[in-house]
């Protein structure tokens, strides 16, 4: 791992609205990371963008200083205003030979991300690598680094519970109506738009629910996320009218006074008295506290959930010290598949010398003298070459591996 290096630009080091600038699209990402190998000298590298990460993965013999991270981001030509170009040499983080190998292990196995033990990670390293693979940008050498990622990645995930418990509040919300087991023609009325209902209703459609009623201050917003559902759209203001009947409410909007009120709630009943379900993912709360007291509901609300999701976060920070025990054994590991690797490249030139070696002989330095045997004696000489041709090939690469194994 003498020359594997990374250039790393994170959440936390950079703000995310700042590391945006640094998001490359794929249109431009080949015409990008062709100067950088043609204009730094890189031989392999791959480029890899997040939400919370831009890293860069590459080969080289140079030492990652100021100078050479100035010098790499011009390159990249990114259109930089100087203030933001400063900021980024001061708050990159650089990884050199085993510590570059140890922190792409690490981040692949979510070590590094914003929420501990989120899968995605991997699959976003593994598309990332796979897209520059595909352009040419990678060879033999970045193709065992990753190979050795996806490994342990899936070792960690598979014997740690860094990833089994949820955290994020939809993730929560969507288990706890899960747990009390909805039919799915369930009539489902999503009041607000934004992401966190949009993110919830989509867990809901994945599950084949189907029966939803979409509120939003913003018409729009309300069709655009109706048309994903296939459902039915109104504004807000028809809350109040709507007379269908509902089984579950799920509320998420940024208003300051409850959208819910009892008035409210009770005209959305319509002479319905069965016990309904609300999950409330709005703060404030969007569902007067009186409508909670006096009435048959399953209340699904924040405060509750974050505190599962403290007690996950716990967990999943308890799993670390098992999830860099396994990172460690594969790098041990790595370190002796990687040298065995260099000696099979180094080697793979000996079966051609011995080839020549035996047709110069045959044909050149002994050609009259075996000329001159009998066709019995060509026959045997011949079946003595070959053997030893064959072990000439072998012997050293086993003794090499042998010698290898021993010294490790």
């Amino acid at each position: 791992m003498e020359y594997l290096k990374i250039i790393a630009f994170t959440h936390k080091h950079i703000d995310l609205k700042a590391l945006g600038k640094l998001v490359i699209c794929e249109q431009t990402l080949d015409d990008r990371l062709r100067n950088i190998q043609s204009e730094l000298g890189v031989k392999e590298i791959f480029y890899m963008g997040t939400c919370n990460r831009v890293e860069f993965v590459f080969t080289s013999a140079h030492k990652l200083d100021k100078q050479y991270i100035t010098r790499f981001l011009t390159v990249l030509n990114m259109g930089l205003p100087e203030e933001y170009m400063d900021k980024f040499v001061e708050n990159v983080s650089v990884y050199e030979q085993g510590a570059a190998f140890n922190h792409l292990l690490r981040t692949s196995c979510s070590l590094e991300s914003l929420v501990v033990g989120e899968k995605e990670i991997l699959a976003q390293v593994r598309k990332a690598y796979e897209t520059c693979r595909v352009a040419g940008f990678t060879g033999d050498y970045m193709r065992m680094i990753m190979s050795r990622v996806v490994k342990t990645a899936k070792e960690v995930y598979t014997h740690t519970n860094i990833s089994k418990n949820p955290v994020s509040i939809v993730s929560l919300a969507y288990r706890k109506l899960r747990d009390l087991k909805m039919a799915a023609t369930s009539r489902l009325l999503i009041i607000g738009a934004g992401e966190t209902n949009k993110n919830i209703a989509q867990y809901l459609k994945k599950h084949k629910y189907s029966n939803f009623s979409i509120f939003n201050r913003t018409l729009e917003s309300a069709e655009a996320l109706a048309k994903e559902l296939n459902g039915t759209a109104y504004p807000l203001t028809e809350l109040e009218n709507y007379n269908q009947g509902f089984d579950v409410i799920i509320t998420c909007t940024g208003a300051t006074e409850p959208i819910i009120t009892k008035e409210i709630y009770t005209k959305l009943l319509n002479g319905e008295t069965g016990k309904k379900t609300i999950v409330d993912l709005a703060v404030p709360n969007d569902t007067a506290a009186e409508v909670v007291a006096e009435f048959p509901i399953h209340f699904i609300e924040v405060e509750s959930l974050k505190e599962i999701a403290r007690k996950n976060i716990q967990e999943r920070y308890d799993e670390l010290v098992n999830a860099e025990h396994i990172i460690e054994e594969n790098i041990k590991d790595f370190e002796l598949v990687l040298r065995q690797r260099k000696i099979e490249i180094a080697m793979s030139s000996v079966p051609q010398k011995i080839k020549e070696i035996k047709h110069t002989a045959i044909n050149g330095v002994f050609a009259d003298e075996i000329n001159g045997l009998d066709e019995n004696s060509r026959l045997v000489l011949e079946k003595v070459m070959n053997y030893m041709e064959k072990k000439c090939i072998s012997v050293p690469m086993v003794m090499a591996k042998e010698i290898l194994v021993k010294n490790s």
